[in-house]
Order: C-alpha cells, then structure tokens, then sequence
C-alpha cells in the first residue's frame, strides 16, 4: 500500500470527526459566538468587505444555534430559499434599518428559547444574550437610524469594549450548566417580543420626527408609554372588578368562532338517541356541519363505511378517533383556533362512534345469546328423549318371549309420551317466544312423570293426592328431566345411589330431587346456577339454562343441601318452603 492509498481513508474520516466535534458544542457556545461576530461587523470601523464577512460568519453561527429546525433534519428547496433570501438581505443590504429588523427577530427568538429552559445555566445564557441585543439596538443602532451619530464618547466606549463581554461570559459558561437545548419553542412569547421591539424602535422614530426632541428623551417617552399600555393591557386582562375582561373574553371567542359548540352537541345526543346504526349516525351528524362558512366538506372512514359530505377543497386536516377517521377539507389553511375546533368535533364523533359501535354489538351478543339459549335448552330436550330411548331399547334387549305382553304395554305408554315430547321440541324451535306458556294439571304431569320413569328404580314422593294445580309443563319437564338424568347418570359411577323425587303443591308448588351420591365439588355448586360449568357428559350448561328458564316463570332453582349421602335440588315457586315434613308414598 502507498502513501496515496492509506490517506484515503483518513481524509475520509476527517468529515466524520468534524461534524463530531460540531455536535458536541453547546448551543450556549454557538449563541456566544454568534453575538461576537455580529459585534464585529456593527460596531467595529472596518471596511465594507471585512463588515460582511463578519455579517456572513455570524450568519453561518446563527443557522449553527437556530432553535426552528432540528440539526438533523434535512432542508427542503422551498425551507432553504427564505434562508438564503434572509442571508442575503442582511449581507448585501447596508441599511441599519435592516439591522434593527434584524436585531428584534434575533431577540424574539432569544426570548422563546429563553421561556422555554426549564435549568438555570441555560437560562441565564438566554437572558444575557437578550440582554445584549437590546443594548446593541438602544444603544448603537437605533440612534444611528434616526441620524444621530453623535453618540457621546462614554457611551461609544461602553459599547464598544463593554457589551462585548456578555457574550464572553456566555461563551465560557461551564458545559454542564448549558447541557442541553429546550426542545420546544414558545412562539407566541417570542413573537410578541419581537413586535414589542419593532413598536418601540418605530415609537422612538415617531417621537423624534414629531416633537424634534433628543433621542434619550423620544426613548424615555417611548417606554414610559409603552408601560403605561401594558399595565392597562393586563389591567383589563384580567381585572378584579367583577365582570370576566379580555382574557376570558379571548378565551370564549376562541372556543366559539364560527360553531355553536353547544346547539351542535345537543344535536349530536339528540341523533345519537334516534339513529342506532353507526354508520348512519355518522353520515347525518357530518351533514349538520356542511353549514359552516370555514368547512367546505370533507370524508370519513370507518372499518363498516365510508363516505363524503360538502363539496372538496384544497386544504385537509385528518384526525382519527376511535376507529373513525375524518378528513376536513376547507378552502383556506385553519387558524390555530379552528384546528382546535376541528380537533375537539373528531375527538367528540368518534367518542359517540365508538359509543354506538358498542351498542351495536351488544345487541348482536344478545341476539346470539338468545340463540344460544334456545339452542341449549332445546339439546338438553333432544337428549333427555333419547335418553329415554336408550332405556326402552335396553328394556326390549334384556326382554324374554314371557314378557312381551308386558313389555308390548311398556311401548305403547312410553312411545306416544316420547312422540309428544320431541313434537314438542320441535314446536320450540318453531316459536321460542311461547316455549314457557303452555299450562298441564299436576295430576297429569305427575302421571306421566312416574311413567316415563318407572323402570329406573326412581322412588317418587307426594305431601298429598295431586290435583288440577296448573303447572308450567316446559319448565316442569325440563328440570325434572335434567335432575333425574344426572342423578341416573351418577348412579352408573356410584353404583346403589338412591334417587328419589317429591312434588308439594301446598302452599306454593315444588319440586326436589335427592340422591345419596357423593356432593358436588363447592366451585361446582358455588357456579351451577350462575354461569355453564364444565361436564364431561354435555354441554354443562343445563342446570344453567333450567335456572334461567324457572327465572323467567316466577320459579327458582336451588341447591339447598350439598353432603355426601344427600344431594337435593329444589325447583319451586317464589315465596314457597324449601322443605316440607310429612309426605307419604306416591
């Protein structure tokens, strides 16, 4: 490798290393250095080419500090113009006129940066700098505006070799107390300094073109009248005299240009009440805003619909609120003011979107629900019948050539029954909303329950001789069917479990269904009524859906005795006992 060949990469690295360097210098230190070119090139005699080489170093330190545009970001062609414009203007231009344009921006760009630091040592690198400014305009450049360079000789001197030291002492400020740039900017606070600068440079020229008097004496005036407007301003402002004065006025006015916020939210909650259908809510509420002088239209998007409203303009404003997102168009640029109206009517649509997106699904979870429910019910119906066809099959596989009278007599009292209840079924399917109305004397229900039950070794109890009571026949069935079908089933794991059943009519009607089997797990018995548990043996959800159904009826399903050798499950009606004493064989 030659000498040519190993310089390459050290001059390659040599950029790297600078802008490095570059970035680790302070803001404090490019602003102290900014301010001593810019001494330079004002108030040092020299000639005109050495003037605006010190004007064009101090701009190129002040692009360096500029709070406006991050470091890192890249600089388009239409940002970059004004830059350059502004460069050469201060460059080209020997105006001192210029140069007190120049000096107030330069101080309201100090001053927002200044209200922005939250740190001491950043702070008072601000406040001298600002400090500066303001003493170079009052002191050297403004006089020379009015034409009055006879500046006294202390005066001069003060400036010449006193000023300078404020950027020094900003320059060598320690490090570690200008550790870092404030990444926001107050621009509000900026621009009114900078206006307050401009209005009192030009006060001072008015005075002195006016009344012909000095220019310490047209200052004086100047800032005596100056203050005595902004203790009025902030007088009236915020006043003590009982009624609300400018700020509150300003803050109303902001709130309320050009929209009344709150007739257009009464009209939203009046839609949002009438209109159910989400999609539909939104499309009327953005048809009541077509109205307004400042929106010309605009579109919305939501994940079920979209659609536009007004007519379309050159200027958009998007916002996105839960799930909706609004595109404002308007035919000028909104004011601050507006942005933050069109930010509070998203904000507020998507609220009352997002609010009838889950009303909507709500109402599809309860269709479901119902669906599921008369599902589940009807499954239970279907199993218990065929249930019950596997205990006739099973009857006729153990039957003998003696027995088929009897077993002739079992098939034609059990196969109408089973024939009468899967109709039944199917008739729910058919009307779920009657499912629960249909009435049967407890004679007769009590009759037929024995029957369909009495080759299971089931032992059924009466108080007394059951009579005409009307009985709600579904409900009745299905619990019934439920309580001896899992106690059956219990019996073929836990072989000997007594089953019994009891039916009282007296003083309200009840049925209980106890086995002597083991109890239910207490998680089991905390939720069966509650909520589906599991079931190794079904869907789980039967107790569940017979609890509900008794509900809905006036009945209520309990499980008032959970201990092994007595489990007992009692349907009765509201404001019936629980138990009974003194029944008899039925």
């Amino acid at each position: 490798m030659n000498a040519e060949e190993s310089a390459g990469p050290v001059a390659a690295q040599r950029p790297t290393r600078l802008s490095t360097a570059l970035i680790q210098v302070t803001p404090g230190r490019w602003l102290g250095l900014m301010l001593l070119a810019l001494h330079a090139a004002v108030v040092v005699d020299a000639d005109s080419v050495v003037t605006r080489a010190f004007l064009l170093a101090h701009y190129g330190l002040f692009l360096l500090w500029q709070p406006l545009i991050r470091s890192e970001t890249r600089i388009e062609p239409r940002l970059a113009l004004p830059v350059f414009a502004m460069a050469a203007l201060l460059v080209l231009v020997d105006s001192t006129w210029v140069m007190a344009l120049w000096l107030s921006i330069l101080a309201g760009l100090v001053g927002a940066a200044a209200a922005g630091q939250t740190e001491r040592g950043p702070r008072l690198a601000y406040l001298l700098a600002l400090t500066y400014l303001l003493a170079l305009l009052l002191a050297w450049v403004l006089p020379q505006t009015l034409g009055d360079r006879a500046l006294s000789d202390a005066l001069g001197t003060s400036v010449r070799y006193g000023l300078p030291l404020l950027p020094l002492v900003i320059v060598f400020l320690p490090a570690s107390r200008q550790r870092a740039q404030s990444s926001t900017l107050d621009f509000i606070y900026g621009l009114m300094l900078s206006l307050l600068v401009i209005v009192l440079a030009l006060g001072v020229f008015a005075v002195v073109a006016i009344s012909r008097a000095s220019y310490a004496w047209a200052l004086m005036q100047t800032l005596l009248g100056m203050a005595a407007l902004l203790l009025a301003l902030s007088l009236l402002w915020n006043p003590r005299a009982g009624f609300a004065g400018l700020g509150q006025v300003t803050s109303r006015y902001l709130l309320s240009v050009g929209l009344p916020f709150e007739a257009w939210a009464r009209r939203l909650a009046t839609l949002a009440e009438r209109e159910r259908d989400p999609e539909s809510f939104v499309r009327d509420a953005l048809a009541d805003l077509r109205e307004l002088p400042w929106i010309r239209g605009g579109r919305w998007q939501a994940a079920r619909g979209e659609g536009r409203f007004g007519e379309a303009a050159a200027h958009e404003t998007t916002h996105q609120f839960h799930g909706l997102a609004l595109t404002w168009q308007s035919a000028r640029t909104l004011t601050p003011a507006l942005a933050l109206h069109v930010r509070l009517l998203s904000q507020l649509l998507g609220y009352f979107y997002a609010a009838k997106v889950r009303e909507q699904t709500l109402r599809e979870q309860a269709y479901s629900q119902a669906i599921h429910d008369t599902g589940a019910r009807l499954t239970h119906d279907v199993k218990n019948i065929l249930q019950s066809m596997k205990t006739l099959l099973a009857a006729v596989d153990v039957s003998t050539p003696e027995d088929s009278e009897r077993l002739l007599a079992l098939m034609k009292r059990q196969l109408p029954q089973l024939a009468s209840r899967l109709s039944q079924t199917v008739d729910k399917l058919k009307q779920p909303a009657e499912m629960d109305g249909e009435k049967i004397a407890a004679r007769d229900w009590w009759a037929a329950l024995r029957t369909r039950y009495e080759h299971d070794d089931v032992r059924f109890l009466a108080e007394e001789e059951p009579d005409d009571t009307a009985l709600p026949k579904d409900l009745f069935d299905s619990v019934a069917d439920n309580l001896l079908a899992n106690a059956l089933r219990k019996r073929q794991s836990e072989p000997g479990v007594a089953v019994e059943a009891r039916l009282m009519l007296r003083p309200l009607p009840s049925l209980t269904v106890t086995d002597s089997g083991s109890a239910a797990p207490e998680h089991v018995a905390r939720n069966l009524f509650q909520s589906p548990v599991a079931s190794a043996s079904g869907l789980g959800v039967g107790l569940y859906q017979a609890a509900r159904q008794a509900a809905r009826v006036g009945y209520g399903l309990a499980l008032p005795v959970n201990v092994a050798g007595q489990v007992r499950f009692t349907l009765a009606a509201r404001g019936s006992p629980q138990d009974m004493p003194g029944e008899r064989t039925g």
